[in-house]
């Protein structure tokens, strides 16, 4: 029975914990583990080695003792400030027509840094919520975006994660403060007027809907009782599962319409259902909580064999002439 070599390449300082239930699921589908790979050694400057090999990649990292030639390669659960260095690695994925769902650093990056994203959401059509982008702006500017939005906005760093130095603005002395520390951290910022996505019982809330090619095949909502803080759940919001025929289908029609402006065969897009619905964020690696195994993990490494199957279908339709002309 043919048992495909999974390569798991993750980042071990991630806390998600996502390559846990990934693994799970590689073993669910395919009766045996992945091969764990830490991905900081195919990054610029690490010592893995990815080397061309009769058709197909060899993988090889002295410091794990590692040498394989992967059936298929899942990349995830690498922190936003860890992926650029990893552009080259997903280029040479593509450019040897390995089996994964992750070899796009163009994709990556649209999701990743806020500012692309809001630009291929505007170019696209994709509704969201009336955003400047900020570098290094001086009071005047900033405050001029601030009136523009309403003076009640939310500010947040083109690269982040988990809703980390995010805040709610609605004083120019509250601004004054976003100013100063982006402007100590070095970093470019955006500033979003306020969804109002607020519940007859007070509690901010959003919708995290994940789509695999243009299915949706999770949702939750996000209840969050702390109006001035994100609504992710390492913040402390609420999650609640969602059947995806339950999801409002605005809501699902706006979460394949995001992945697809930035160009993601699989994401998890925050929304409010609010204003018409609209779009927050494209997350390129949507964490995983309780009861996503059998939900998100396995449709996801599932998609991956399925497309090893493809490529296998394809590899003996072009090889049986071959065997009939040599008789």
């Amino acid at each position: 029975m043919f048992r495909p070599r999974i390569a798991l390449i993750a980042d071990p300082t991630s806390p998600e914990g996502c390559r846990e239930y990934l693994a799970q699921a590689v073993e669910l589908l395919t009766g045996t583990p992945p091969v764990r790979i830490d991905a900081r050694h195919f990054a610029t400057g690490g010592s893995g080695h990815a080397v061309p090999e009769g058709g197909r990649l060899r993988l090889r990292v002295p410091e794990q003792d590692l040498d394989i030639t992967p059936d298929a390669v899942v990349l995830y659960e690498i922190p936003p400030h860890r992926r650029r260095p990893l552009a080259d690695f997903q280029r040479l994925l593509r450019r040897h027509d390995v089996v994964t769902l992750a070899g796009d650093p163009d994709a990556w990056r649209a999701a990743t840094e806020k500012n692309l994203t809001v630009a291929r959401l505007a170019r696209d059509g994709v509704a969201q919520m009336d955003t400047v982008v900020l570098s290094r702006p001086g009071r005047q500017e900033a405050m001029a975006a601030f009136d523009r939005l309403g003076r009640d906005t939310w500010a947040r760093p083109v690269v982040g994660t988990g809703g980390d130095d995010t805040f709610h603005l609605t004083t120019a002395t509250a601004l004054d403060r976003a100013i100063d520390f982006y402007a100590g951290r070095g970093t470019d910022w955006l500033l979003s007027r306020d969804a109002g996505n607020i519940t007859a019982e007070g509690h901010r809330h959003q919708f995290r809907v994940f789509v695999l090619g243009e299915r949706i095949v999770h949702a939750r909502e996000h209840i969050q009782p702390a109006t001035e803080t994100p609504c992710n759940t390492c913040r402390g919001a609420t999650p609640v599962h969602i059947d995806p025929e339950d999801l409002p289908t605005r809501l699902a029609e706006l979460a394949v319409a995001a992945t697809t402006a930035v160009g993601l065969p699989f994401a998890g897009v925050d929304l409010a259902v609010e204003n018409g619905g609209v779009v927050f964020e494209v997350n390129v690696h949507p964490a995983f909580i309780d009861g996503e195994l059998d939900a998100v993990a396995v449709p996801y490494i599932r998609a991956h064999l399925d497309a090893l199957a493809s490529v296998e279908r394809g590899r003996r339709a072009v090889a049986a002439p071959v065997r009939t002309a040599l008789g």
